[in-house]
């Protein structure tokens, strides 16, 4: 057995999926609105307040699939310090400081804007017996990431496409040689993540990066530079 599959962090991922399930028809109406608000724009450009507003009470977890993903990566990785932008509810903190505790011990440093959605987080954390392992930042990203150990070894950025870039960026000096980026997409988010992609993919910036058709695809990358 391990951490993932323990009875302690399987009974609060089942909860928070039933939670998801059950939201499913106020998650599509958040997107119809988004789509509204929108007009001609791409709809994931939208400033982040008003993308704050529509998705403040919503889950928005990464599937089933791809948190398991996240917690082979991460063992692979055998990480022990890893950063996640865009922690929500917790979902994807929770099969990451699985890994850590697995891989003997370490930090997973989560960041969201939302006050409720933080403390949520944290309450299923330590539901989840996983709190000494995880430290869950309140506030923008940009600015709460800007100070983190000196080596991170896996990044999840799982956050407003309109700002992944910019994250990268603020991650990027403390990335290790060999780090793993792994970077969610979103339903039709094609157009708004492009600047991303091509960043990850031009070998000048130091990444090697595959798109992998799990979810909403994601792009799992590698610092070789």
């Amino acid at each position: 057995m391990n951490t993932l599959t323990s009875e302690r962090v399987r009974s609060v991922l089942g909860r928070l999926r039933a939670g998801e399930r059950s939201g499913l028809g106020a998650l599509a109406a958040a997107g119809k609105e988004m789509a509204a608000r929108a007009g001609d724009r791409v709809p994931y450009d939208l400033p982040v307040p008003e993308m704050v507003d529509l998705f403040a009470e919503l889950p928005i977890p990464v599937t089933e699939k791809t948190g398991r993903l996240l917690y082979l990566l991460a063992r692979f990785a055998k990480a022990r310090t890893v950063v996640e932008f865009g922690t929500s509810f917790g979902v994807s903190a929770i099969h990451l400081a699985s890994a850590v505790r697995d891989n003997g011990g370490g930090r997973v440093i989560g960041t969201e804007l939302h006050p409720a959605k933080a403390a949520a987080a944290r309450e299923n954390l330590a539901e989840a017996g996983l709190a000494d392992l995880t430290e869950i930042r309140e506030g923008d990203a940009l600015v709460t990431l800007r100070q983190l150990p000196p080596e991170v070894d896996l990044l999840l950025i799982d956050g407003f496409p309109s700002v992944q870039l910019e994250v990268l960026r603020v991650v990027e000096p403390n990335l290790r040689p060999g780090a793993m980026v792994v970077a969610d997409g979103v339903p039709g988010g094609g157009e708004v993540l492009r600047a991303y992609r091509e960043y990850v993919r031009a070998p000048e910036n130091g990444y090697a990066s595959v798109e992998i058709p799990l979810g909403d695809r994601l792009e799992v990358s590698v610092r070789v530079g």
